[in-house]
């Protein structure tokens, strides 16, 4: 097997797979990984497929090669598919022509010749896999004009013993082929300190491929760590030396866009070498972002690097567009909680002293200690579905065919709303899938406080559960961690990337009113578009529920089909208060239907100011907009939209000629529209519409 040269190695990130349960053998495949891995699988097997389908043909006497080793390709793969696999014999050279003949035979040709034991008291005796098998190729190599070519002069594909399986034959050691590629990723897991066992687990998860469907197994990789031990070790010192001077290399730009960015802020420290241990930083653009939007902070540490054996955490807020904004970012040299009380010292003092109301973050022990001890009055939340993307590497091989409903009745459970209900059906799911010594569901068990639903209803999160602001935030991760080779790349695409997002300019997308409420309309004017799009679906679900009155100032309201829970309301008349059971508005800063259903009923034609939080107003934005001219001529559009609609619904319902004639053309009317360009400066101007031209 070929070893490859110790050379300089890219950054590489991979996400955290040790479990939080402590257990080094236990490992985490997220559902989202399992998703990718279906996809590559279903792309790998279709090429597999594709391949099997190729027509390998049978070689025969007299075909010609231009070379010995195309022979050799073609040999191998027509072995290949039809279940062994060959290897080169003898050779005959002559002075003229150099080597004239190769013999290729099965990989079971000829017999094992008997060799001298070893000196030693239990000598291993090795069973040998040839038995004389006579299958083989022969090549003979000739000039004709001049030019070398070889040509078949024997072919026997006769075999005395059985041939394999497609399944088993990738298993000969003629295919089975450690690629540069994966041995760098070999001798870098190797380097972390992770067990053979665990690189294959890794490098399958990484591949998309089943268990067992590497091109080698992990024999292989045994053998490959132990023969390349000093390519390792210079590895080891060449990663080491490649991590000091590339933090000191950090730490420079750090101060040298201190000096380019009054805003900018950095801390590090340093161990009793004064080499640099770990390092965070943010930027003025994110301290502004976290005045407006620091009530909810996200912390991820998905991600590490392999490279530099350093986690890397993120701190995220969510804008009034809902769009991630990026905080500040850590590298740590390690996951204890002495090191992420550092980092949470830090950010905290990057955003001059202020602390978040709530902070959203995996499951971890050490970083649920740091957070006890730095941020004592911060509520915090291990974010739903970084739970339930660990489900599958917990729960489905002891459950087997169990996992499918026991991930169903989990789903439920979240969603409950009320502690009691889950801690009762809890324990019945516990029992009935006989998991109660189970070590994962003590784990959930122990955190329950911070990820179920029943427990956070009076946390605010302001929409940082919602499955598309983990989009973002994904997205955001994979445009940071590309393979840049050296940490000052790294921190050059971390101030590129955030740059971006936190400056993006948000187009003021025109929110047509879809009932007559006077209140639909009082919130479009107030607040964002996303926003308000909420709160628009909010106000419209309203409708469909009916309300009792209770005794003081108390309403019961219930959907007036659907058999969900009631909701309990309570009205405070003297100062204009609307507190609901469902806890909507306390969790995400926007008011529930059944709130807005008693308003109504209320006779309140406006939303109390106290209910459209500063976090959601157009008002907050960090990019300066005119909203009286963008509103103003939103509502000039909207009249004569109307007027037109209406006329047009009136017109064309007289017969069926004028229907399909209004339907044909208005469909091409917005195709047309919808390939026209969306130019900023056709938006700006401030001509008036003259609806007598329209």
């Amino acid at each position: 097997m070929e070893i490859m040269a110790a050379k300089p190695l890219n950054n590489i990130w991979i996400r955290r797979q040790q479990c939080p349960c402590g257990d080094w053998k236990c490992y985490i495949k997220a559902d989202g990984d399992d998703h990718t891995a279906n996809v590559s699988q279903t792309t790998k097997s279709e090429a597999v497929s594709s391949s099997s389908q190729d027509v390998v043909f049978t070689p025969y006497v007299g075909q010609i090669f231009k070379s010995d080793d195309e022979a050799f390709e073609h040999y191998s793969n027509f072995a290949r598919k039809n279940g062994f696999s060959i290897r080169k014999a003898r050779s005959t050279e002559s002075q003229n022509l150099g080597i004239y003949r190769r013999d290729f035979v099965c990989y079971r040709s000829g017999f094992n010749q008997p060799r001298k034991k070893a000196n030693v008291e239990h000598p291993r005796d090795r069973k040998s896999v040839r038995c004389g098998c006579d299958a083989k190729l022969y090549l003979t190599k000739e000039i004709v004009d001049g030019v070398a070519q070889w040509y078949v002069s024997q072919f026997s594909n006769v075999h005395n013993h059985e041939l394999l399986e497609d399944d088993q034959v990738r298993l000969l050691p003629a295919y089975r082929k450690i690629q540069e590629a994966d041995q760098e990723r070999i001798l870098l897991l190797s380097k972390a300190g992770f067990p053979v066992n665990r690189i294959v687990k890794v490098l399958e998860l990484e591949k998309g491929v089943q268990p067992g469907q590497l091109p080698f197994i992990e024999k292989d990789v045994r053998n490959f760590v132990r023969t390349c031990k000093k390519t390792v070790q210079e590895n080891d010192a060449l990663i080491t030396e490649k991590r000091e001077n590339d933090l000191l290399e950090l730490l420079e730009a750090c101060k040298a866009s201190e000096q380019k960015d009054e805003g900018f802020v950095y801390s590090f420290t340093t161990d009793e070498n004064g080499r640099v241990e770990n390092i965070a930083w943010s930027y003025g653009h994110s301290l502004q972002a976290y005045s407006f939007f620091g009530d909810v902070v996200t912390f991820d540490t998905t991600y590490r690097s392999i490279t530099y054996n350093m986690l890397f955490g993120v701190w995220f807020g969510i804008d009034n567009y809902g769009n991630a904004l990026f905080l500040g970012c850590v590298l740590l040299q390690d996951e204890t909680s002495q090191s992420f009380s550092w980092a949470l010292q830090s950010f905290v003092r990057f955003m001059r002293g202020r602390q978040p109301q709530t902070i959203v973050t995996d499951i971890d022990s050490g970083l649920r200690d740091a957070i006890a001890s730095e941020m004592p009055n911060t509520k915090h939340v291990i974010c739903i579905w970084q739970v339930l993307s660990k489900l599958s590497s917990w729960f489905s091989l002891p459950l087997g065919l169990q996992y499918p409903d026991f991930k169903s009745e989990f789903d439920m459970l979240c969603r409950l709303e009320n502690v009691e209900d889950f801690e009762h059906q809890w324990n019945q799911l516990v029992a009935r899938f006989g998991l109660g010594s189970d070590k994962h569901i003590a784990l959930l068990l122990s955190y329950r406080a911070s990820w179920p639903i029943s427990y956070m209803r009076n946390f605010f999160l302001a929409r940082t559960m919602t499955i598309e602001y983990w989009k973002l935030v994904e997205t955001f991760m994979k445009n940071i961690l590309s393979p840049q080779s050296s940490l000052l790349l790294f921190f050059e695409q971390v101030g590129l990337v955030c740059n971006f997002g936190n400056h993006k300019k948000e187009k003021q997308l025109y929110m047509p009113a879809k009932t007559c409420l006077p209140l639909e309309e009082h919130a479009r004017s107030i607040l964002t578009p996303y926003a308000f799009n909420i709160m628009q679906h909010e106000v419209m679900l309203s409708m469909q529920y009916a309300i009792t009155e209770m005794a003081n100032s108390s309403y019961l309201v219930r959907h007036y089909k659907k058999m969900e829970a009631e909701c309990l309301v309570i009205w405070i008349h003297e100062d204009e208060q609307v507190h609901c059971s469902c806890k909507e508005f306390e969790h995400s800063g926007i008011l529930c239907r059944h709130s807005i259903r008693v308003l109504v009923s209320k006779n309140f034609f406006q939303v109390p100011e106290k209910y459209f939080p500063l976090r959601w107003r157009l008002e907050s934005s960090l990019a300066s907009l005119d909203d009286s001219v963008i509103q103003s001529r939103a509502n000039e559009y909207s009249q004569v939209f109307h007027a037109l609609s209406g006329s047009l619904y009136s017109e064309s319902f007289i017969s069926k000629q004028r229907f399909n004639y209004v339907n044909r053309e208005l469909k091409q009317l917005l195709e047309h529209i919808q390939k026209m360009p969306t130019v900023d400066e056709v938006a700006a101007s401030s001509a008036p519409i003259n609806v007598g031209e329209l």
